[in-house]
């Protein structure tokens, strides 16, 4: 490895490490990909398009308060956009769980049931809700974009 050396030694180590600028850029990219249904679930989607994450909003946890409990879809159920998937419950309400997009349900968040305030928490990371294989990815991208949801929202 050469040895760097002179005015520039200082400003070269403060370069971050490449995997650590990869880190970054994905979860850079991944928020600016994050969409949101008037419901208040968000979306992304995995970098081959297929298979959709979704999860309540930062805003919806802050509605629904503490959650105590969540109900999560099975994997294997066909859903339609739209369709009731499950529902969540707190302390002040319960409040049921659209599915943002159509197809099927291939992951759940099994965390949820022994911690559903990851929900609270996490809501864009560990409190994720359920993973779908999508059968359309034009209902993707007709769902709102932040500041369309941010609109809504507050």
């Amino acid at each position: 490895m050469p040895v760097i050396a002179g005015r520039f030694a200082a400003a070269f180590r403060a370069v971050p490490s490449r995997s650590f600028a990869i880190r970054q850029f994905s979860i850079a990219r991944q928020l600016l990909e994050r969409k949101y249904t008037s419901d208040h679930e968000w979306v992304t989607l995995s970098g081959d398009g297929k298979i959709a994450t979704i999860g309540i909003t930062d805003f919806a946890q802050n509605a629904l308060g503490d959650v105590v409990f969540a109900e999560i879809p099975a994997v294997g159920k066909q859903v339609k956009q739209s369709d009731p998937i499950g529902a969540v419950e707190s302390v002040k309400a319960a409040s049921d769980i659209y599915a943002p997009l159509s197809g099927t349900i291939v992951e759940s968040n099994e965390g949820l049931k022994g911690e559903p305030q990851l929900l609270n928490s996490s809501p864009y990371e560990k409190g994720w809700y359920a993973k779908i294989e999508i059968s359309s990815k034009s209902e993707y991208d007709a769902l709102l974009d932040e500041a369309a949801y941010n609109a809504i929202a507050n």
